[in-house]
C-alpha cells in the first residue's frame, strides 16, 4: 500500500535509512521506491533521479555530521576540541554507515542548504585550528590534514582493514594526539593551543 504524505524530505530521510541498511553504494531507486510502496515512476515526483537523491542525501548528512560536530567543540578549545570533534565525526560515520559516505560529496552550488551545511562542517574545524595559531592558507592545509586523517581512519575502520593486533581505539586516540602535536608546532603558527 502507497504511503501517505510522501515528499521529498520523507523520501531523502527513509533513503538515509535505507542506506544505513543496505550500504550507500547498495541504495537504488528502485529499492526506495519498494520501501516506500511506491512504483518507481511516483517516486520521479519526489526525486529527479538517482544523482539527485545522492545530492540530497548528501546534503542531509552532511547537515548532520555539521551539527554534530559543532555540538562537539562547543565550549571546548585546543586538543580538547580536537579530540571532541574527531570523536563526534567517527561517531557519526559508525551510526551512520550508509549516509557517511555520502558527506564526501562536493556539496552542489545550486543547493543552499548543503553548501551552508559543508561550510558549517569545515568552520568547525577552521575554529580550532585559530585556537592552534594556524589561519589564512595554512588552515585550508590543516583542515585537509584533519579530514584526510579522520576520513581516512573511519573509512580503513568501516571496511573492517585494520588487522593488526592493537585496539583500533587506542589508534585512533595516538592519530589525534599526532595530529594537536602537528598543528603545535605548524610552521609559521604560533602554536599556543593549551593541552
Amino acid at each position: 500500500m502507497p504511503r501517505a504524505g510522501l515528499n521529498p524530505q520523507v523520501v531523502v530521510r527513509e533513503a538515509a535509512r535505507l542506506a544505513d541498511e543496505v550500504g550507500y553504494h547498495k541504495l537504488t531507486l528502485a529499492a526506495l521506491a519498494g520501501r516506500l510502496g511506491v512504483a518507481l515512476p511516483s517516486l520521479y515526483k519526489h526525486v529527479k533521479g538517482a544523482d539527485a537523491l545522492a545530492q540530497q542525501l548528501s546534503a542531509l548528512a552532511t547537515a548532520e555530521i555539521a551539527d554534530e560536530m559543532t555540538m562537539a567543540a562547543a565550549g571546548r578549545s585546543g586538543e580538547d576540541a580536537l579530540r571532541a570533534v574527531a570523536a563526534a565525526y567517527r561517531s557519526y560515520a559508525r551510526r551512520h554507515p550508509g549516509r557517511y559516505p555520502a558527506t564526501q560529496r562536493v556539496p552542489d552550488p545550486d543547493d543552499p542548504a548543503h553548501v551552508v551545511a559543508g561550510r558549517r562542517a569545515v568552520e568547525v574545524v577552521y575554529a580550532i585550528l585559530r585556537g592552534y595559531g594556524i589561519e589564512g592558507e595554512a588552515a585550508v592545509d590543516g583542515v585537509r590534514m584533519f579530514r584526510a586523517a579522520v576520513h581516512g581512519f573511519v573509512s580503513l575502520e568501516a571496511a573492517g582493514d585494520f588487522g593488526l593486533p592493537r585496539e583500533v581505539d587506542r589508534s585512533f586516540d595516538q592519530m589525534v594526539t599526532a595530529l594537536g602535536v602537528a598543528y603545535r608546532s605548524w610552521p609559521g603558527s604560533a602554536g599556543t593551543a593549551p593541552g
